[in-house]
């Protein structure tokens, strides 16, 4: 398609308004304030080494007990400072931060809640690897536009089903921006010239079969019997169960993951496992797992714990972890077929069996 024809992200917008003739705007003008956080870490991302960002503090450490990167704290500032003044948002919420981020008294309130990762990846930074953004926009509970109150916590702990609007920014050879506001996932280029988001994948669509899958491996100890099962399948190749060859991924970036699966399909892995049996999982459930998950469904995939769909998780905590499948739909579904197995399920201790070394 020739530039000119091609939309623009506020073309876009405009366009899905128009299904709701009683929209304000807002949502729009949420988006394109993202939108314009995500061009401003694209390019602090870019000049990499060269750039100002200032370090952090030795040895500075995040909530989530993860060591910060400088380009950490940038993107953070970034999404707070290109937010707050919108008169979209009631409240914020970031992984950098424990809490959630009140709207400044001087500012205006709006009636949404903006959830965010603002640099997935970060880890990879230094060898040049794509990184991205992670957000997730759900509405205020009524209460807390109608009072004007500052959202708490409790407000935000909303099931990924409830979500507005999600998306990412991939910050790699080109800048591109995923977005779903119900009605399918699409995606934008940042033309570098122009400094505009253009549409440049209007349907996109995970296939339902794949022979790609990304976990990693380095865990596999600690696997329960259902993810140890398809992946021994899946390497077993034509000769195997599955009579058909895999390739095995791994990016060690959510953002670059999903991209991958959203292109050409695939299936990703970060279950729950017993490395730390005290963790529900490593990822975050309401700012990257619920975006991520109404991304891969809106384009026909599926997304799931394992168990249960993941979108339909009731949040018990901001900063809650999750184990996550999701991807080509036929191969999540063989998944969750394998977790509700019987023969897959975990021995039980003979210490603590019915019939123990401790019964009565």
């Amino acid at each position: 398609m020739p530039l000119s024809h091609r939309p623009t992200l506020t073309q876009y917008l405009i366009e899905q308004r128009r299904r709701f003739p009683g929209a304000s705007g807002e949502l729009n003008a949420l988006i394109l304030d993202v939108a314009l956080a995500a061009k401003a870490i694209a390019r602090a991302v870019k000049l990499g080494e060269l750039g100002s960002a200032a370090p952090a503090t030795p040895a500075a450490v995040n909530v989530q007990g993860e060591e910060q990167k400088p380009l950490d704290v940038l993107a953070n500032e970034v999404f707070l400072c290109r937010n707050e003044g919108s008169g979209t948002l009631a409240g914020m919420a970031s992984e950098e931060m424990e809490a959630p981020y009140p709207i400044p008294d001087s500012q205006p309130r709006g009636k949404y809640l903006l959830l965010f990762d603002p640099l997935d990846g970060s880890s990879n930074i230094d060898v040049n690897v794509s990184v991205g953004s992670i957000f997730s926009i759900l509405r205020a509970p009524q209460d807390v536009v109608d009072s004007g109150r500052a959202p708490v916590e409790a407000d935000f702990l909303q099931p990924g089903a409830a979500q507005v609007a999600a998306g990412y920014a991939l910050y790699g050879p080109t800048t591109m921006l995923v977005l779903s506001v119900g009605h399918g996932t699409v995606g934008f280029t940042l033309h570098p010239d122009l400094g505009e988001f253009m549409l440049t994948h209007p349907d996109l669509q995970v296939p339902p079969d794949t022979r790609e899958f990304a976990i990693n491996a380095s865990n596999s100890r600690f696997w329960e019997p259902p993810i140890k099962r398809y992946v021994d399948e899946c390497l077993a190749g034509a000769s195997g169960a599955r009579g058909k060859d895999f390739n095995m991924r791994w990016i060690a970036s959510l953002v670059a993951e999903t991209h991958r699966i959203l292109m050409r399909g695939g299936v990703f892995m970060y279950p729950r496992d017993r490395k730390e049996p005290a963790r529900a999982g490593r990822l975050r459930l309401l700012y990257e797992a619920n975006p991520v998950g109404f991304l891969i469904e809106q384009a026909g995939g599926r997304a799931s714990t394992g168990l249960q769909p993941v979108l339909g998780v009731r949040p018990g905590a901001l900063h809650q972890r999750i184990g996550l499948v999701f991807g080509s739909r036929h191969e999540v579904e063989r998944i969750e077929q394998y977790h509700r197995d019987p023969s897959e399920a975990e021995p039980a201790n003979p210490l603590f069996a019915e019939r123990s070394l401790f019964r009565a």
